[in-house]
């Protein structure tokens, strides 16, 4: 085939035996431009083109899949929309983040955009020099002359440590050119969250985004790119020289790629690419990606004889075949040595190719560069530890040269081919023909030389004004000297890299602050950051560092309370709440510890107690936490949280509502903030949970809605948003919305699942999916969501919402298990019952003393009689009693458990004290009318907290002194009936 430059004369080489790769390509661009597609026509499987879904030949369905968490169909407050049509004139292609169209970002394009457009992954794997840059150079100017709106980005060996380098290669182009105003307006939310990230502004006040957050927001940009934009090609080159933040973000939005307007082009080599990048090696699709191959000597003939002369011999060539081995980079580069020096492509001047072939890598590249000069050797030093598009004049400030000999420097290693021409008059910057040919360079610096000029380059860089942030890749490859400078420049980068949400480049630049090593009196408050910059990653690491900082001496008070708080915290969430109570009260009777801090610490110390299952003292612990949020104002957020803790202990003790009601009330006059890095976010969870017990479920929506909207406006879609659309599916679900509740639910599952096996998001995720799709009457579903989550024993330490032995009790009831469940609810019971719980809803079901061994569980149709021979068990009762079970009603549940008959005032209280909201299968009610849905599926909705209520639930006292737990509603009666109970023998 004919030779083609693709724009890049005098750094690539032609094209050749590359017709299949070419031609996948020009089908998938014509795929995605429409031209070989009708509309709703399926289109053909291009080999290592991965559109739609896998098998399904080209054609693009919606695929739900697990690492895309859509928000809930039924989320306030809106989502931000994809806008559709022509970008216009907008310099940025997106449109105003409010902009109304019907569909999310987490979802495909519309249907009339699929039918014309489908996009998809094209990935080329092949060692290096094999030529695949120019190939996706190619590739680049076709899309361009199809009228495709291109984004391109090259992985770098020396750029693979700088956050989001490969994305603001990518999209920084097409945002710079709006202004700061303009580009707050169409990014909306996502400004304070993307805008740092990708350089083009500084981070805002405030906790910084977590990493699934903010890669949510570079897919939102992204999105919008190729709709409006459309069609939208989007290239990287060197994927496995890509930084960890850029691939990983790519990597999970590549199978969106199938659902958009949008081809991304992918070149790596197979052996260096990280595991992050493995989305594009085609394991998920089953589409392989598209190998190259050595040229043949066919090829290395034409190559020569187009490159050297039309008259060069076929011993020639074949020679000059047999020495490249067929690499085309290898063989355009011998070709021009061999052009340079006038030897004539004949058979007689053949063993000629060997002694030039010597001067094309490797230790005869370094000597033709050594015979240039010492000037040129410290240029090509120079430019090898900057990386890719250097400036000449910082090189030459790394290197100790003038402008005159930088100039005379980069025109001799042009003319060896070591530096590429530049791509036009006005372009000064520095380039090295080829990635092998930097490597080689950069390999051949003596040790200490390079270590040198990476110190070198870090004070240029700085000099020159570009930040700490540009030095601190420098910084990493130097040695510890103990120099101040380089810890505060490293600790600077740190921070303004863990702001733009990348905490794993600001754990390394802090973890080599910490080796230079800091002054003494600065080392705590290095641990100390370094502790927070692992806290999402790695939080058994960050307790080791935060206690090593306390084990420092700490002149500042604010620095160790700072310490012991986010100590504390990481403790909790990891599970170890006794280490975290008792840490604080420790911290709390230090004479240097001031009053307020030692409240604090106080508050602190009652949150973690209050979610301990296994809390000793709770009584004690309940009484103390009364008398003090009696005597506290709400001044700060400190009382303001020890008064919402008090408050949700009175829902808990089932203390009238009207009390815990006005202790919310309280809590909330001041505001409690949810997205406050230094402040727990259970407290105004908590506050906004109780006010459903205290039946004002629209209230603990509404203040749910705020806290959700304040995760998402901080960028924090991990593990806080997971527990956000769990709790508001919990809510739902309390108020008998089950199809509702299990969107939410479902929507925080996922978002738990990303966030780690066995965590507490985790656990209150699949608790509240066990529920409901037990009370949807899909049991097999919850059973299987359990298995899958590893919803058992051993259960955590923490009070979970609902609680998850309760619920895996439930479930054992569900599938018939009973024997089982009657053990795990008494142990429960006996667990709870000295704590002082009397809030029905976090009361599990308990069971009476087990059976003798042998005996026979009364019937379903066994009437209670005090005396008589055959009780019915308390767990049948319950769960024929329980709000919106099908079976009776009659009997205890309306009654507080002292009011309950004297012969079953003991089984009353464990079946009063019921945890969950949703019905299991049972029996219809003697003489009731089947209940059926209505049709379509959907159930009736049921009484809000406004409505009358059933006439069988207890009427509450008056002057509002119900009971905190309140009335439920009752969630609405299976679908199907006439089934028997699921814990019937």
């Amino acid at each position: 085939m004919a030779a083609h430059t693709g724009g890049q004369a005098g750094r690539g080489f032609g094209l050749f035996e590359r017709e299949a790769e070419l031609a996948a390509a020009e089908e998938a661009l014509n795929l995605l431009v429409g031209y070989d597609a009708e509309p709703g026509a399926p289109g053909p499987v291009v080999p290592g083109f991965l559109p739609g879904v896998p098998g399904t030949g080209g054609v693009v369905r919606p695929v739900e899949r697990p690492d895309r968490v859509p928000r809930p169909r039924h989320a306030f407050p809106p989502m931000l929309r994809l806008v559709k049509g022509a970008h216009g004139a907008d310099p940025a292609g997106l449109g105003p983040a409010g902009s109304a169209a019907d569909q999310g970002p987490g979802l495909p394009p519309g249907p009339a955009t699929r039918a014309v457009r489908r996009g998809g992954v094209l990935a080329y794997a092949a060692p290096a020099g094999l030529g695949k840059t120019t190939l996706l150079a190619e590739i680049r100017r076709r899309a361009a002359a199809k009228g495709c709106t291109v984004l391109s980005a090259r992985g770098g060996d020396q750029e693979q440590r700088v956050a989001f380098h490969v994305a603001r290669q990518l999209l920084q182009p097409q945002l710079a050119a709006a202004s700061p105003f303009e580009l707050r307006e169409r990014l909306g939310s996502w400004y304070d969250i993307v805008g740092p990230a990708l350089g083009l502004c500084t981070a805002a006040d405030g906790a910084p985004p977590d990493p699934q957050g903010l890669r949510d927001g570079l897919d939102w940009v992204l999105t919008h790119l190729a709709v409006r934009r459309a069609p939208l090609v989007v290239f990287l080159d060197d994927a496995h020289w890509a930084d960890p933040e850029s691939l990983s973000w790519l990597s999970a939005f590549a199978p969106r790629a199938e659902e958009l307007p949008m081809l991304l082009v992918v070149a790596y080599r197979p052996d260096e690419l990280p595991e992050t990048g493995e989305e594009f090696t085609g394991r998920r699709s089953g589409q392989r990606p598209l190998g190259l191959e050595p040229l043949t000597s066919e090829a290395i003939a034409r190559l020569v004889r187009d490159r050297v002369g039309a008259h060069a011999d076929d011993a020639f060539c074949q020679e000059f075949w047999e020495v490249t081995a067929g690499n085309p980079f290898e063989a355009v580069e011998l070709a021009a040595r061999i052009r340079d020096h006038g030897v004539e492509p004949t058979a007689d001047r053949a063993h000629a190719v060997r002694d030039l072939a010597a001067a094309v890598k490797g230790s005869g590249l370094i000597a033709q560069i050594e015979r240039l000069g010492p000037a040129t050797v410290r240029l090509a030093w120079a430019c090898a530890v900057l990386g890719t598009e250097i400036s000449p004049h910082l090189a030459g400030a790394v290197a100790g040269l003038g402008g005159e000999d930088v100039a005379r420097g980069a025109g001799l290693l042009r003319a060896a081919r070591v530096l590429a021409e530049p791509v036009d008059e006005e372009s000064d910057t520095l380039e090295f023909v080829h990635p092998l040919i930097a490597s080689a360079v950069y390999d051949a610096i003596p040790a200490a030389t390079r270590v040198a000029l990476h110190g070198q380059a870090a004070w240029c860089v700085v000099d020159a004004g570009l930040g700490s942030t540009a030095a601190a890749r420098h910084l990493v490859e130097t040695h510890p000297e103990g120099d101040p400078w380089v810890v505060q420049h490293l600790r600077a980068a740190a921070q303004e890299t863990l702001r733009a949400g990348a905490p794993d480049t600001a754990r390394r630049y802090l973890a080599r602050a910490l080796r230079e090593p800091p002054d003494y009196d600065e080392r705590a408050a290095v641990l100390f950051e370094l502790g927070c910059a692992s806290l999402l990653t790695e939080p058994a690491t960050t307790v080791n560092h935060l206690r090593a900082a306390l084990e420092e001496p700490v002149s500042d008070p604010a620095l160790r309370h700072g310490i012991v708080y986010r100590l504390a915290q990481v403790l909790a969430h990891s599970d170890r709440l006794v280490e975290a109570s008792e840490l604080l009260e420790r911290e709390s009777r230090q004479p240097t510890t001031d009053a307020r801090s030692r409240l604090r610490m106080q508050a602190e110390k009652f949150l973690w107690d209050a979610l301990r299952a296994d809390e000793p003292e709770a009584p004690a612990r309940s009484r103390r936490l009364a008398t003090l949020a009696d005597r506290l104002t709400g001044r700060d957020l400190t009382e303001r949280y020890i008064i919402g803790l008090r408050a949700w202990d009175a829902t808990l003790r089932a203390e009238p509502a009207a009390v815990a009601l006005r202790h919310a009330e309280r809590a909330l006059d001041g505001g409690l903030t949810w997205a406050d890095e230094s402040r727990n976010f259970e407290v105004p969870v908590l506050v906004a949970l109780l006010h459903l017990y205290a039946d004002r479920p629209g209230r603990a929506e509404e203040l749910f809605a705020a806290g959700t909207a304040e995760f998402e406006r901080q960028g924090w879609r991990g593990a806080h948003l997971a527990f956000a659309y769990t709790l508001i599916g919990y809510i739902r679900f309390r108020r008998g919305r089950l199809m509702e509740a299990e969107d939410f639910a479902r929507a925080g599952l996922r978002l738990a699942e990303r966030v780690g096996a066995r965590t507490p998001a985790l656990w209150y995720a699949t608790g509240v999916m066990i529920e409901i799709l037990l009370a949807r009457g899909r049991t097999d579903e919850a059973e299987r969501v359990a298995r899958d989550h590893d919803f058992g024993d051993p259960f955590p330490n923490a009070v979970t919402i609902p609680d998850c032995e309760t619920v895996h009790a439930e479930l054992l009831l569900a599938t018939g298990r009973t024997e089982e469940a009657l053990g795990a609810l008494s142990a429960v019971g006996q667990r709870l019952d000295p704590r002082g719980k009397r809030q029905p809803v976090l009361l599990p079901l308990a069971a009476p003393p087990r059976p003798r061994p042998g005996a026979d569980l009364p019937g379903p149709g066994a009437r209670h009689r005090p005396g008589g021979r055959h009780p019915r068990p308390p767990v049948r009762r319950a769960l024929r009693d329980r709000p919106g079970a099908p079976g009776d009603r009659r009997g205890l549940p309306g009654r507080r458990a002292d009011q309950a008959p004297g012969g079953v005032r003991r089984l009353a209280r464990p079946v009063t004290g019921r945890l969950r909201a949703g019905p299991l299968p049972g029996r219809p009610r003697r003489g009731a009318a089947p209940h059926r849905a209505p049709r379509g599926g959907r159930r009736a909705p049921l009484p809000g907290p406004g409505d009358r209520p059933d006439l069988r639930c207890r009427r509450p006292r008056r002057g509002g002194q119900g009971r905190a737990r309140g009335r439920r509603a009752a969630p609405p009666r299976a679908a199907h009936h006439g089934h028997r109970h699921a814990h019937r023998p």
